[in-house]
């Protein structure tokens, strides 16, 4: 059972909140560009796309088995939505979730998403009790494997021409936390 989304997550410079309908622009501004696109699922990503987007998760709660609880990441100093990350409970043990995360080019490479994906593994573990979450990544991203890495993850796999992605074959890492190494990162 799925539990209560309690409104902002704040850690530092970012908090974490529901998709709102005044994301559209952003939402678009930052998905459209092709070098964040490149390793999303996404071609293309338009108004169409970010009010969808926004709709289906208007009533959406997080730790709902097979569904994604999408949030927006927010700048805490300037109240501007500079990406959005992802969430995942597994249907079929729900005690795992799936993570992702999308950041702005702007806000790269100066800590957004470790802060954020922080923020976010705090209430996956300590709120929702999750016992293991788990990323794929696409193995030329080597900024987002690096991330993981940062956050405590162990790559548990590396996935050779896996799956077909835009038009290629495609590789992937795998990377996992449990609940017990974030604790003790944490206590460390």
């Amino acid at each position: 059972m799925g539990q209560l989304f309690p409104g902002p997550l704040s850690s530092g410079r970012v908090c974490l909140r529901r998709l709102e309908a005044g994301d559209a622009e952003a939402l678009c501004h930052y998905r459209s560009l092709p070098e964040v696109a490149r390793y999303q699922s996404w071609e293309s990503f338009g108004p169409n796309d970010a009010e969808s987007l926004i709709h289906d998760h208007r009533d959406r709660e997080p730790g709902i088995p097979g569904t994604w609880f999408q949030m927006a990441i927010v700048e805490s100093a300037t109240g501007c939505m500079i990406g959005d990350c992802g969430l995942r409970c597994l249907i079929d043990d729900p005690r795992q979730m799936e993570l992702g995360v999308t950041l702005a080019t702007s806000h790269q490479g100066r800590g957004y998403a470790t802060e954020a994906l922080g923020c976010l593994l705090d209430f996956v573990f300590g709120t929702l009790g999750a016992h293991r979450v788990s990323a794929v990544t696409d193995a030329d991203n080597a900024r987002s494997a690096a991330l993981f890495k940062r956050l405590g993850f162990r790559q548990e796999a590396h996935f050779i021409e896996n799956i077909w992605f835009k038009g290629q074959w495609g590789s992937e890492f795998k990377f996992a936390l449990l609940r017990r190494e974030w604790e003790l990162r944490q206590a460390g």
